[in-house]
């Protein structure tokens, strides 16, 4: 397996087909992610291609993982906030890996890349919503991320269910050792 960030135009766009694949197997697949099933491939694209502002502006990483054969299998995204007063923290959003490669630990993978690249540009705080009681959350539990709670009803399900939520953070690089860490990037 490979890792690597989606950091340019170019690269995103290339992977935009891959990526709208990978959000479509996911939602039909059941998680929740934000979109209903079923999701329209034509709009899996087009939300993927709405990103590429973000990536080029600094607000959005975005990173996939690769199968031996150059298969995009999984997919991370970090959120930079714009306000001088969040600069430490990043918020980790659709951690998604393809059914093929579950299991496998794409999942464990590229939540470690999102992680250490927060660290380096002197991230010290990451936050994440997720479905209470998915699959999702087995994963951050084992990673060491804490759980704070639940929120009721917060999202639909792919299915139109209303759902609860659960929040997580994780301090990473120097707040992980109880320092007070530099603030990320503007952008």
């Amino acid at each position: 397996m490979a890792i690597e960030r989606l950091d340019d135009r170019p690269r995103l766009s290339a992977a935009v087909e891959e990526l709208a694949e990978l959000l479509v197997r996911t939602v039909d697949g059941g998680a929740s992610v934000g979109f209903l099933a079923p999701l329209d491939r034509d709009a899996a694209t087009a939300w993927w291609r709405g990103r590429v502002d973000a990536v080029l502006t600094g607000e959005l990483a975005v990173w996939v993982a690769r199968d031996g054969d150059g298969r995009l299998i999984g997919t991370v995204s970090l959120v930079f906030p714009d306000k001088p007063n969040s600069r430490h923290r990043a918020e980790l959003v659709k951690l998604m890996v393809h059914p093929d490669g579950r299991g496998q630990g794409v999942g464990k993978a590229l939540l470690a890349t999102a992680e250490r690249a927060a660290v380096d540009v002197g991230v010290t705080l990451l936050h994440l919503d997720t479905e209470t009681d998915s699959p999702a959350e087995y994963v951050y539990a084992k990673a060491g991320w804490t759980r704070i709670g639940a929120i009721p009803d917060y999202a639909a399900d792919p299915y139109g269910s209303l759902r609860p939520t659960s929040i997580y953070y994780k301090r990473v690089g120097s707040a992980a050792d109880g320092a007070v860490g530099a603030a990320a990037p503007a952008g």
